[in-house]
């Protein structure tokens, strides 16, 4: 599993990995890692041109020592400095006696533009409020430079522990980050600036629990429910889909299309929809009896398609089983009844979604995804996913966000979202906890979604088309 770790906890890490080791050791050690990474970048390093955005911080540090490096092999390296009188002594005594130079911010203009190589150490991991106008600036030459651009820990301008991104910052082709991912590598925006991630490993010593943690493979693998000899239908779990409308048929269809992909033995379908569901999956057990005459289920789907259909949401909150809730049930929903709630709860906005359940704008909640998925946790006591290019999943008992980033921006299309709901509702009813099932169907859904498309626009029928082979990808 990809853990990423806050600020103070890192900070705590590197002080009692420096007390055990000689000074100066530890930057050291992470230089040697980012000037191994640039060197591959440039393939050729001697002859090749290199700046160095340096600020006051470790950061500046870090990219001074890979500079030195980089130097001593060929290069001939710049270093830009934003804060000469604060700049770290060691690394720019370093970078000079291995042949580099130094300015300042006035002369980065036409190094920046004849660079092969720009190395962003501007603001370490603790800077926050986005990036004073002269380390814009060098932002802004770096973007237009045809030089490829690293980030040292992760791009300047951007906060660690919120993935916020506050005015003009970095964007990086790749950035190397020490010991441990920051939360703002993995989630939007800032996710977007980082680049490619690269992992150097500088001995620190971490906590079990982490801020975020992203599955793997073999992570969701491990959680997905197998049949065994004695399985029947009903011992495999039944999901109930209460979704659709006169005006919204297909979300029904879509939610059950992804529900019976899931691993669940059998989907129960109740709603306006039936028969189009039927039509298109005879395998599906039908009622026009309501959610609490339907017959048994181990979770409920509530809320795809529903239109104004309060009465559903209603008997399927006032049930005992874990309750996925989407779309309109999100609207229908009212706090203090899922609070009450005895039984786990899922719900699964989008940004839009919940910026209505909060009360503050789309921007809000875009711009500040893991304070608002947290924040709709415990607000409601459930399980919160909330949707996006990297989805979050918080749970209202606090602990490690989840964070998914398998999918592809070809899942931005009508009932791409149902299609989850069903996927992820299946994998409550066949056992999994509220935490499990969301981030588990997120990442199948994600998968599902790249080899639905491959490149090119695909519908959220052929999305729930291709979950078996993200399942079986998953397990080979």
């Amino acid at each position: 599993m990809r853990t990423a770790y806050s600020v103070e906890t890192v900070r705590t890490a590197e002080r009692e990995l420096m007390a055990r080791l000689p000074e100066g050791a530890l930057m050291r050690r992470a230089a040697a890692g980012l000037a191994a990474v640039c060197a591959e970048l440039l393939g050729r390093v001697y002859g090749s041109r290199v700046v160095l955005l340096v600020g006051s911080g470790d950061n500046g540090g870090d990219a001074l020592y890979a500079g030195a490096r980089l130097a001593r092999r060929g290069a001939g390296v710049t270093a830009v400095l934003l804060a000469p009188e604060r700049t770290h002594a060691g690394g720019l005594a370093a970078l000079r006696r291995a042949g580099g130079i130094s300015v300042e911010p006035g002369a980065a203009e036409p190094l920046v533009r004849r660079a092969d190589l720009v190395v962003d150490g501007i603001v370490g991991i603790g800077g926050k409020g986005g990036l004073r106008p002269d380390a814009a600036r060098l932002a802004e030459l770096a973007a237009d430079s045809r030089a490829a651009v690293v980030a040292v820990d992760l791009p300047s301008g951007v906060e660690a522990d919120t993935g916020e991104v506050h005015g003009t910052a970095v964007r990086a082709d790749v950035t190397v980050t020490f010991g441990t991912h920051k939360p703002g590598l993995l989630i939007d925006p800032a996710r977007a600036y980082a680049g490619s991630v690269r992992l150097v490993d500088i001995g620190l010593d971490l906590p079990d629990e982490a801020e975020l943690e992203a599955l793997q493979h073999v992570d969701v693998a491990a959680r997905l429910p197998r049949p065994g000899a004695e399985s029947d239908k009903y011992r495999r779990g039944v999901v109930g889909i209460a979704a659709g409308s006169a005006r919204y048929p297909g979300a029904a269809v879509l939610a059950v299309s992804g529900a019976l992909r899931g691993g669940a033995g059998a989907v129960r379908y109740v709603g306006p929809a039936a028969d189009a569901v039927i039509a298109r999956f005879p395998e599906t057990l039908v009622s026009d009896k309501g959610p609490k005459h339907a017959g048994r289920v181990q979770a409920w789907v509530v809320g795809p398609g529903a239109g104004d259909d309060a009465s559903a949401v209603a008997e399927v909150l006032a049930s005992d089983v874990p309750v996925l809730v989407d779309a309109d049930g999100l609207r229908l929903a009212g706090r203090d009844a899922v609070r009450g709630r005895g039984a786990p709860t899922l719900m699964t906005p989008h940004a839009g979604e919940a910026a209505a359940l909060l009360g503050v704008s789309r921007e809000s909640v875009e711009g500040a995804r893991l304070a608002s998925v947290r924040e709709l946790a415990g607000l409601y006591g459930a399980t919160v996913l909330l949707k996006g290019a990297t989805t979050l999943v918080a749970d209202a008992g606090g602990g490690a966000v989840r964070v998914n980033a398998t999918g592809t921006a070809w899942l931005a299309t009508a009932g791409s979202g149902d299609v989850l709901s069903g996927l992820a509702g299946s994998l409550l009813a066949a056992g999994l906890s509220a935490p499990d099932a969301g981030s588990v169907g997120a990442y199948l859904h994600g998968l599902a979604g790249r080899f639905a498309a491959d490149g090119a626009p695909a519908g959220a029928h052929d999305v729930a088309a291709a979950i078996p082979e993200a399942w079986r990808d998953v397990r080979d």
